[in-house]
């Protein structure tokens, strides 16, 4: 019996793990040659969603803050190697988590002299529900002289409305070292 606790209580931390955990994609242009871009400017695109600016300005120097360390420099001159943006989007959906104790008395237990297995079959299913955040990160890199995609990055799970700052900061970073992780990408 304990060990079926521990199995049930190890199932109920991994899926709640999993269903916080930040899904991180990316795609880039193979025909580019990533090594050529040494600076970036920041551009903003019109007409898409955006987070507030507190969490703007926290992405945004997220981000300055890891493509430094990839050895690209900001600039604000139209003649940088690399335009960036990033969009945000944030969304609520309903969770529902769900767990069943899978005991009770049942056929086989009891014995007896009489070879009685009969008996009642009981279980106990729990439930609850709550609302999770989905904020998407989206980081798209320009060539500012062929004026094409280069890089896409895409985020989930990376931004709370409701989170405190420091938590907000906390996923921020998490989510921009993923994304980053594989950048510049290397040719095969």
């Amino acid at each position: 019996m304990k060990k079926y606790l521990i199995l049930v209580a190890a199932l109920l931390l991994g899926s709640a793990t999993t269903a916080v955990a930040q899904d991180v994609r990316y795609n880039f242009s193979s025909g580019s040659d990533f090594t050529l871009y040494k600076t970036y400017k920041w551009v903003e695109l019109k007409g898409v969603d955006q987070a507030d600016q507190l969490t703007q300005k926290q992405i945004k120097e997220t981000i300055d803050s890891a493509l430094a360390t990839k050895g690209l420099q900001k600039v604000d001159s139209d003649t940088a190697d690399l335009y960036i943006d990033i969009q945000t989007a944030v969304s609520t959906e309903k969770q529902f988590t769900s767990y069943n104790t899978g005991w009770g008395y049942g056929a086989g237990w009891g014995g007896g002299w009489y070879g009685y297995r009969g008996g009642m079959t009981s279980t106990t299913t729990t439930g609850s529900t709550s609302t999770i955040y989905i904020g998407q990160l989206g980081l798209d890199m320009y060539d500012s002289a062929k004026k094409e995609l280069v890089w896409r990055g895409i985020a989930s799970k990376t931004i709370d409305p409701k989170a405190k700052p420091e938590k907000q900061q906390k996923n921020i970073t998490k989510a921009v070292t993923k994304l980053l992780k594989n950048y510049p990408p290397q040719k095969k």
